[in-house]
């Protein structure tokens, strides 16, 4: 799966609310109300990603979970990056609802 060029990636973040081109990836933060329902976030986020065979960069601080997606192998963004986006933009909004 070969890297996007820049205006593939700028159309496909269009369809991503909140997502940003940083660099050679798309990140995101999120926010929940404390420590606890971050980590449990970071936690679905890590099952869905070792499904997927792709494993974002996370940072966390306290109630703020920061997601950076590249395809390394790549050298920069490519679909495998936007489907994981799309199923941590799902997981979120299940995680937000609780």
């Amino acid at each position: 799966m070969s890297a996007l060029s820049k205006v593939e990636i700028h159309e496909k973040l269009k369809a991503m609310p909140q997502w940003s081109h940083v660099g050679k990836s798309i990140v995101k933060k999120f926010t929940f109300k404390s420590f606890v329902p971050a980590i449990a976030f970071v936690n679905k986020i890590a099952d869905a990603a070792e499904k997927a065979g792709h494993h974002p960069d996370i940072t966390i601080n306290y109630s703020v979970v920061g997601i950076s997606l590249s395809t390394h192998s790549e050298g920069g963004i490519t679909q495998k990056d936007f489907d994981l986006a799309g199923q941590i933009d799902q997981i979120a909004a299940e995680a937000l609802k609780a």
